[in-house]
């Protein structure tokens, strides 16, 4: 078993790692062989995480997106930020990240900052007196075998070309003192929006799925 410290070593070397893809292969077969205990969560921006290891200041997740994602309809929008610093390797695909410069604007904002809480599969949307506009900085995209970084509080987007899946690793560290925040309605209030958590039958077979992207390269 490959710990935060050994996987973040293996990302950082921004390059083909046969031990990284080799673990991810592991911990998929576990999980479709129902030999880990692990469910699959559908998250409302259209990709599908499996929460390898949630404890902790440190997280682990493996995410996918189908070549055939739902409609992405979220209550506030797809433009958000962690309260974790991110690091990413791409094992199949291409990701693409745009990356958002965000102002405050009071007198004549585009959008409004909404804090979000998380316990268990419910999202707690709260809305805020932060207005603010919002504008593209930078796009960037990272390929199979690429690997990227967003650090906590960074707004962006993250999406996949339409029929092209992907998958990735993901190492998450908490960043004390920050929260995880969506662009929303100026005139949205507060709300509460469940996550969809997939049974034992469909994660092992989502696991599959996933093994097979993966092995593709």
């Amino acid at each position: 078993m490959m710990s935060y410290a050994d996987l973040e070593r293996e990302i950082d070397r921004a390059t083909r790692s046969e031990r990284l893809r080799d673990w991810v292969l592991g911990v998929l077969d576990d999980v479709a062989e129902v030999r880990r205990s692990l469910l699959a969560v559908r998250h409302p921006l259209g990709f599908t995480c499996l929460p390898v290891n949630r404890t902790g200041p440190d997280g682990i997740c493996v995410h996918a997106w189908p070549a055939e994602p739902p409609a992405v309809q979220p209550t506030t929008s797809t433009v958000h930020s962690h309260s974790w610093d991110l690091l990413s390797h791409v094992l199949h695909g291409r990701i693409r990240n745009e990356l958002i410069e965000v102002t405050e604007a009071p007198a004549d904002p585009a959008w409004r900052v909404y804090e979000v809480h998380s316990r268990d599969d419910v999202d707690e949307m709260v809305a805020t007196d932060r207005l603010v506009t919002a504008t593209t900085a930078t796009v960037e995209t990272h390929s199979a075998g690429n690997s990227y970084a967003l650090r906590a509080g960074g707004f962006h987007t993250s999406e996949v070309d339409a029929g092209q899946p992907a998958v990735t690793v993901v190492l998450g560290r908490a960043a004390p003192g920050s929260c995880d925040l969506s662009l929303g309605a100026v005139d949205g209030r507060s709300h509460r929006i469940s996550r969809d958590r997939c049974d034992v039958a469909e994660t092992a077979r989502m696991a599959r799925e996933i093994a097979r992207l993966v092995a593709r390269g």
